[in-house]
């Protein structure tokens, strides 16, 4: 599933063909994604995209009227072409910006999401309401983190990839962010120090800005804004390395399943 370093990267592509650019035509083949694509993303030939921003996971599409929020799901992607081949099966939206490109939405799965909220405010809507702070903003800090797990029994991984509790930590980077922290993932999040939690805040902020400068990991079903892969994928230290030798200390990595996701860490390097 792209992660957020996956949909900033795609944000940062996309930005440049849409913002400020009258949207002029929109094909939408597939209207059941997640749920029913937004009627009102039709309505919107004729209008400028104001900006294009991101929440979370969501890419938020502004306009005078209202905001389209865009989620990719497990396996959508964006492409932008100033002429398009024929749509294939699991192309199932297109937005003709001025100019010439042609947005298209691919989504083999089907489980991304068009979503409509009318207004000026786009965190006003029921899936951008209770989110908590953005990784990358100074509202996130480890003392947030600190405060937050006290009396929390769930492990660390799960707490930190709590939307509530800071939006954009998947599997991927919480994995990648507890081995740097040295913080084994079934810890109890509420036993874990002040000061542990102002090392696991900052690893969290750096793993993520890395990330999102060389384009996002390398998923099978991701593709960013221009068409190619990203290559985090070649700096990841535990996730998907079960088994393998630790390359801090040549342990060998343990893996299991924490709140049903595969997790891997090291044995020696996290406590």
């Amino acid at each position: 599933m792209p992660e957020l370093p996956e949909v900033e990267t795609t944000r940062r592509g996309l930005a440049p063909l849409t913002t400020g650019r009258i949207l002029e035509h929109i094909v939408v083949r597939h209207r059941q994604l997640r749920w029913p694509v937004a009627e009102e993303l039709s309505s919107l030939a004729g209008h400028p995209v104001m900006a294009l921003e991101r929440r979370s996971k969501w890419l938020l599409w502004r306009f005078e009227r209202g905001t389209v929020l865009w989620h990719l799901g497990m396996s959508g992607s964006f492409r932008g072409w100033m002429n398009p081949p024929d749509p294939g099966p699991h192309d199932h939206i297109d937005v003709q910006i001025e100019g010439g490109h042609c947005i298209r939405y691919t989504d083999p799965r089907r489980f991304g999401a068009v979503l409509w909220q009318p207004g000026s405010d786009p965190m006003q809507h029921a899936r951008l309401r209770s989110l908590g702070p953005e990784p990358l903003e100074a509202a996130f800090s480890g003392d947030l983190l600190w405060q937050r797990s006290r009396g929390r029994k769930a492990p660390i991984k799960n707490f930190i990839m709590d939307g509530r509790i800071v939006v954009g930590v998947g599997n991927i980077y919480a994995a990648e962010s507890l081995f740097e922290a040295g913080i084994h993932p079934r810890r109890a999040a509420g036993r874990i120090s002040r000061a542990r939690y102002q090392t696991l805040a900052s690893v969290i902020r750096q793993t993520l800005a890395r990330a999102i400068d060389v384009g996002g990991t390398s998923l099978r079903d991701f593709t960013v804004g221009d068409g190619t892969p990203g290559y985090f994928g070649q700096e990841l230290k535990v996730y998907g390395r079960a088994g393998q030798p630790c390359l801090t200390c040549s342990t060998s990595l343990k893996s299991g399943v924490i709140g049903q996701r595969s997790t891997v860490w090291c044995p020696k390097c996290q406590r």
